[in-house]
């Protein structure tokens, strides 16, 4: 059994999460955590936890976040079951459970809008805002204890892979590039949905949710997977609604956005985004020293420590110099939040996870 030492705390994960999008001093760098199911299991048998007990391996690595994602769907069923295939209920994506080496991944598959025409775009499925029982996800606050609560997540305000999980990714891209307006109309349909689920959630929350996350990937390991000039005519409007309606309940904001992402980050301040999430140290223009001196005073930052480096491909020392180096970099000046860039990987070892924690709380300290 392993186990990590936290470091010395005099705050809230409430307050060290709200101080550090607000840029003010704290005790120690807040942290995140986020993994794919295999090799999260690996890490609750190394910390002798229970197999379930999602909340107890948050709290064995001192985690300051907890979320209210999606609320159950309980609709009517708005998509086909396929034999061997899993269909997400609420946005009629297909996928398929691929095994490799490590572990697997769910494949996306058969998608429903591929070459389709304007009317099955414009009519596809989208849930009424009423079918989702919001009491369930109200109902885990009284568990979060101090902990900083966010509504959303990575997936909510996404367009182009949302689009390409039902069209293909090809055709999401050209069909916003042209403004096609029935794919357009299905966006303002989804958007509308969203919206009003997360504001259900956070007036029945009270008070307790303390930031909203939305996403959208928009480059590549190598360039922006989309033009600015499309960003701000197509995408830009979209997002900008998510941003209204956190600032109408005085909520920050932050973003997720893939790859080669730091173009967009002067409209993202215009916007009023507060914060930058993954930030993948190895794609272009996402250096942290870069970001760092660039939008470090402007945008909290939160990633960064790769899931494609030493974290995967590392000995344990590798990891913990790259974790001192990252803190190094992006501490000075508060808004930093120490988070994997993504989903750490099945081909991650767990004691390099371990490590990379245990060095959060090590060298995290302001």
């Amino acid at each position: 059994m392993n186990k990590i030492k936290h470091a010395p705390t005099t705050m809230t994960s409430r307050e060290r999460v709200l101080r550090t999008f607000a840029f003010e001093k704290t005790d120690r760098v807040p942290i995140d955590y986020f993994s794919n199911p295999t090799i999260h299991a690996k890490l609750v048998a190394a910390l002798g936890l229970g197999a379930h007990d999602y909340e107890a391996v948050l709290k064995a690595l001192g985690v300051d976040y907890r979320g209210l994602h999606h609320p159950n769907y309980t609709g009517p069923d708005l998509f086909p079951q396929i034999d061997g295939l899993n269909v997400n209920p609420i946005y009629g994506y297909y996928s398929k459970w691929i095994e490799n080496d490590s572990g697997g991944y769910d494949d996306f598959c058969n998608f429903p809008l591929q070459n389709a025409m304007e009317e099955a775009i414009a009519n596809f499925p989208v849930p009424n805002a009423d079918h989702f029982d919001y009491t369930e996800k109200l109902e885990q606050i009284k568990s979060f204890d101090d902990s900083a609560v966010f509504v959303g997540n990575a997936g909510f305000g996404d367009n182009i892979n949302s689009l390409g999980r039902v069209m293909n990714m090809e055709d999401a891209l050209v069909n916003l590039m042209t403004e096609d307006e029935a794919t357009l109309l299905y966006v303002r349909r989804k958007t509308k949905m969203e919206l009003e689920i997360l504001e259900r959630l956070i007036l029945g929350a009270k008070g307790r949710i303390d930031f909203m996350w939305i996403g959208e990937d928009l480059g590549s390991q190598h360039a922006p997977m989309i033009s600015l000039d499309m960003y701000r005519s197509v995408l830009r409007p979209i997002h900008q609604q998510y941003i209204d309606l956190a600032k109408a309940y005085n909520l920050p904001i932050m973003i997720h956005t893939c790859g080669s992402s730091s173009w967009a980050y002067e409209d993202f301040i215009e916007m009023g985004i507060d914060a930058v999430d993954t930030l993948q140290p190895e794609a272009k223009d996402m250096d942290p020293a870069y970001l760092k001196k660039t939008f470090g005073s402007r945008l909290s930052l939160h990633g960064c420590i790769s899931t494609a480096g030493p974290l995967a491909y590392g000995t344990v020392a590798e990891v913990v110099a790259d974790v001192q180096s990252k803190l190094a970099i992006l501490m000075p000046g508060g808004g930093y939040h120490f988070s994997p860039t993504h989903s750490i990987q099945d081909n991650s070892p767990v004691e390099n996870i371990i490590a990379m924690y245990q060095a959060a709380h090590d060298f995290g300290r302001h």
